[in-house]
């Protein structure tokens, strides 16, 4: 489960940060109390898909997924089933429970899934909250979360 914590934080941190290096990388998992080297991260990099593109923001190359990577990732399939414990509508939300420390990874997964009808999705440590307008719109999104995990 190490790799795929490891990996899962390394998507997260491409969503948040314009990483340019792998040495950038290495840094913000170092920072994030993950004891990785340069030949860890290139496997992972490799393994994950992920290449680089010109930000838009600051002109510089930077890891990315592109958006069918991001949408059929057997890699993301199997963080989710591994790191998501359960998930539930209740009312409006999707509660979703997950390992202890991995509720930022699968928010920032199922976050670049573009789920229809969410109006916000919000993490603790062991949680995750989808957000719909209404029940309908949540027991929907529930049975495309099965339908993805279970595929």
């Amino acid at each position: 489960m190490a790799r795929s914590s490891r990996q899962s934080k390394i998507l997260e941190l491409i969503s948040l940060h314009e990483i340019e290096t792998q040495d950038d990388l290495v840094s913000k998992l170092k920072a994030s109390h993950f004891d990785v080297t340069q030949a860890t991260i290139s496997r992972d990099i490799k393994e994950l898909g992920l290449i680089k593109i010109l930000s838009s923001e600051t002109g510089k190359y930077k890891y990315a997924l592109t958006d069918t990577q991001t949408q059929t990732s057997n890699k993301y399939i199997f963080m989710l089933k591994e790191s998501m414990i359960s998930y539930k509508v209740v009312n409006n939300l999707i509660v979703v429970k997950t390992l202890k420390g991995l509720a930022e990874s699968v928010c920032a997964i199922l976050d670049r899934l573009n789920l229809e009808h969410v109006l916000g999705i919000v993490n603790g440590i062991d949680t995750v909250l989808i957000i719909f307008l209404d029940n309908i719109e949540a027991e929907y999104c529930v049975k495309k979360i099965d339908n993805i995990i279970n595929s």
